[in-house]
């Protein structure tokens, strides 16, 4: 635990007309903060300065600096400043003027200074477009959960997305309002993303776009003389994403396939794929560069995150963790209904099994554990636990058919496929059965407490960070997108499905639980709001079951490395005391060391 040091690796990104000036992420004092970097001189210069952190930054093609300035809530507005600015927290200028408070659904900036930009506003999303720095205007202003996908490099097609599985998934519109086209996600068309426009700068731009269609993901186009045209001959059987090389005619893909990464090259007008190198492990990000250079971020879960330019730009300094990791990393395929379930299972080498067990439980649902560093598994294995990473279905990364398995419905059904993982691994010999624990965040959180609920005495201790206890409450009180989550979960809204909702939620079975549990939440949580959080807890009082709370003065997306390592001291310790009946004392995290003038190193998102 002592060479615990937080951070949240992203690439920079990179100015279009100057490839050596970028913008990032990274750790200031224990916050996240926005830097600049100049490759040319290895310099990086501080930007933002803000008590809560600053996560999302971005640079445009005349190198101004953009960063979303946000309160707890993720409610804020869009700024900017010349890349060389004059002082660290220099107030930036507004993005676009009158355009109120929100939460950012996406921006947008072209070569001759066009904005657009997507701002939450309640239950709806508000598309605005101007020149950077002047009035916004209005383009269009819509029902639910939308986001900003891109605007053409010429500035006068904007592409809007909803839900993939809407009967307008994605749509297109000019600066004035008037669409162009609706593209179908739902039904025999099968769910639409949208992944941006093509860079070259002509009258008829191109939209990058991903079709599920059946068992595959399919890459597509759409241009306004073409329609959407489906590329069959690059269909993927699990998730992924695409990039635009600079000349616009190949697009970089990025498959999550089982855990870790793949990259190949699709050229669109010689209909090939073909791969592109890469270490084994995780690709947590690839951009393609101008004059053939390639940026990835690649890891595994011995190797924390490392940056490289296949040309030698120099990139930024990551943060990281001096010496070896410990623990080996093992796959295990656990037997189920629907196809096996793959667990990642760390523990220490210095000691023999079984072992005491943390099952490390993913959020999502649609989401899924990597072979990735996890700062989080480096201090429990380092402690003498090994750490289960099962990716259960509703996962990504292992198709269609296995992300929308839900035969025991929401929860339960992830709930049985972690119960089948640990029977697995204890008649193994890998795990002691009485001293096994889970561990989640958010929808891992929220399968902490369905699981020590619905199966009491099966785990000796459970800790819930940030989690949905009552989902109604929930649905309630939560944000349009997340409302819309809910409704495709179970398949309509509380008043339409309420047995659904019940037979699902943590709160009906709060009696039950007899096992420890440690609930930590925010106060100014959005995503998984407080007050619901208190009614559980109130039900465990009145059912006696011994429990601890820790609230943090955050929202559920906090960038301040401090929570983190609160929550993980006091996370290992009572997993240490319920799992181990030990009174040792971890010894408290190194804090990264504070990222000044030519120095930077990253913070994790929680």
């Amino acid at each position: 635990m002592s060479r615990f040091q937080v951070y949240r690796a992203a690439l920079p990104e990179v100015c279009a007309t100057d490839p050596h000036r970028m913008v990032f992420t990274a750790d200031a004092e224990g916050r996240c903060e926005v830097f600049t970097w100049d490759a040319a001189a290895r310099h990086a210069r501080r930007v933002t300065d803000r008590p809560g952190g600053t996560l999302h930054g971005a640079i445009d093609a005349d190198a101004y600096v953009w960063w979303f300035a946000e309160d707890a809530r993720g409610v804020g507005h869009w700024q900017f400043q010349p890349f060389d600015g004059p002082f660290t927290g220099c107030p930036g200028r507004p993005g676009l003027t009158g355009v109120p408070d929100g939460t950012a659904r996406g921006l947008a900036v072209t070569a001759d200074a066009t904005v657009a930009l997507g701002i939450g506003l309640g239950d709806h999303t508000t598309v605005m477009h101007g020149t950077r720095g002047g009035p916004g205007r209005e383009v269009a202003r819509v029902n639910g959960p939308a986001a900003l996908a891109g605007l053409a490099p010429h500035g006068g097609l904007l592409a809007l997305t909803r839900t993939a599985d809407a009967p307008g998934a994605v749509t297109l519109l000019t600066p004035d309002g008037t669409e162009v086209a609706a593209l179908p996600g739902d039904g025999p068309h099968g769910r639409l993303w949208a992944l941006g426009f093509g860079p070259a700068l002509d009258d008829h731009p191109t939209l990058l776009l991903v079709r599920e269609r059946g068992d595959r993901y399919t890459l597509a186009t759409w241009t306004a003389a073409t329609g959407t045209v489906t590329h069959d001959w690059c269909a993927l059987e699990t998730q992924f994403t695409a990039r635009w090389y600079p000349d616009g005619g190949a697009v970089l893909i990025r498959q999550d396939r089982h855990g870790r990464s793949l990259l190949r090259r699709a050229d669109l007008a010689r209909r090939t794929l073909g791969p592109v190198q890469t270490p084994p492990g995780t690709l947590l990000d690839a951009v393609p560069r101008p004059g053939g250079d390639l940026h990835t971020l690649w890891t595994d879960s011995t190797h924390p995150p490392r940056m490289r330019s296949t040309a030698g730009t120099p990139l930024p300094p990551l943060g990281t963790v001096d010496g070896r990791v410990p623990g080996t990393l093992r796959d295990i395929h656990t037997p189920g209904p629907d196809g096996p379930v793959h667990t990642l299972f760390s523990f220490p080498e210095s000691t023999p099994g079984p072992h005491p067990a943390v099952f490390l439980v993913h959020g999502g649902p649609a989401d899924h554990d990597r072979d990735a560093y996890d700062g989080t598994v480096h201090s429990l294995v380092a402690s003498g636990f090994a750490v289960a990473r099962v990716n259960y279905r509703g996962s990504t990364g292992y198709g269609p058919g296995w992300q929308h398995a839900f035969r025991d419905g929401v929860g339960h059904t992830q709930v049985t496929d972690l119960a089948a993982v640990r029977a697995d691994l204890v008649a193994r010999g890998l795990i002691r059965p009485g001293a096994t624990g889970l561990w989640g965040t958010s929808w891992g959180g929220y399968l902490v407490l369905l699981a020590l609920g619905t199966r009491p005495g099966l785990w000796q201790a459970g800790v819930a960070v940030k989690p949905v206890a009552d989902y109604a409450a929930a649905h309630a009180a939560a944000t349009p997108a997340l409302r819309a989550l809910d409704e495709r979960l179970f398949g309509g809204t509380p008043a339409q499905v309420p047995h659904a909702y019940a037979h699902s939620s943590p709160i009906r079975y709060a009696a039950r639980v007899r096992d420890p549990l440690l609930i930590v939440a925010a106060t100014n949580d959005t995503k998984c709001p407080p007050a619901q959080i208190h009614s559980y807890l109130a039900a465990l009082d009145t059912a006696g079951t011994p429990h601890e709370s820790l609230w943090l003065e955050s929202g559920h997306d906090g960038y301040d490395g401090g929570d983190h390592v609160t929550v993980l001291r006091r996370a290992v310790r009572f997993l240490d005391r319920t799992l181990r009946r030990t009174a040792r004392t971890t010894p408290p995290p190194r804090r990264p060391a504070p990222a000044g003038e030519g120095s930077a190193h990253h913070t994790v998102e929680h």
